[in-house]
């Protein structure tokens, strides 16, 4: 009998099959609110609302650097967003004290907002030979030779994204560079999604629901009405969406 039982736990050992574990990474909308949060979560409502399906099935990571919240604050904001239907997979910037069990865990070593390191100013003499720069690899991009159909995300952090055709309504396109777009823009369309304020959109037929370049978004009711239909650039100055029409 024992003879027996030690010999169907070897089968069952010897039978097992392997899991498969991969790395693989994904693109999160990283939230940063600020208090107070009745405040916050007003402006986040307004943005659920005038672009819906924002945050729906999307990975989203609360940034907390900075921000001085015991465990009762943080846990009644992920209780209030979890009522809008947003999901946080992780925290990042909290302090281990304020977190506990039934919370989603701490995240460590997310991709900056800038990837430059800026060196500090020499004031003493330079050296008498010069530090050699390291070669910067040229930007990527991508280019799509399709519509952007309502419902489809193109998500493309490396670099530039050119769409050759239009970008329905519903429809997003999240680059880490700019966005080109040979056609109408009637959705979403999100530049330096990574954190790169020199990002620009650009299209030939602006309608969008949406628009942002390096977090700071603008509404289509928060456009100026001589722009619509228009081929219009965009950009970032002074934490303010800029547009002028294309000649």
């Amino acid at each position: 009998m024992v003879n027996d039982f030690f010999t169907q736990m070897t089968k069952v050992l010897t039978d097992a099959r392997s899991i498969r574990i991969k790395g693989r990474s994904f693109l999160a909308v990283m939230l940063s609110p600020d208090l107070p949060f009745d405040d916050w979560l007003a402006r986040l409502d307004d943005l659920a609302a005038r672009s819906a399906g924002f945050f729906l099935g999307r990975p989203v990571v609360l940034d907390l650097t900075d921000l001085q919240i015991d465990r009762p604050q943080l846990k009644e904001l992920i209780a209030e967003l979890a009522k809008r239907n947003v999901s946080i997979m992780g925290i990042e910037g909290a302090r281990p004290s304020i977190l506990g069990s039934g919370m989603p865990p701490a995240l460590k070593g997310g991709r900056s907002v800038s990837d430059i390191e800026v060196p500090a100013k020499e004031t003493a003499d330079p050296p008498a030979r010069p530090a050699m720069a390291e070669p910067r690899p040229a930007t990527q991009s991508i280019v799509i030779r399709e519509p952007v159909r309502s419902g489809q995300s193109v998500i493309f952090p490396e670099g530039d994204v050119t769409i050759i055709g239009s970008v329905a309504s519903g429809a997003e396109v999240i680059a880490g560079g700019s966005v080109h777009i040979y056609g109408a823009l009637r959705g979403r369309a999100m530049a330096g999604s990574i954190g790169n304020a020199s990002a620009q959109i650009f299209c030939r037929k602006l309608e969008a629901e949406l628009v942002a370049i390096d977090g700071i978004y603008k509404m289509a009711e928060d456009m100026a009405p001589n722009l619509r239909g228009q081929a219009v650039q965009l950009w970032l100055e002074d934490d303010a969406i800029m547009a002028e029409k294309l000649i």
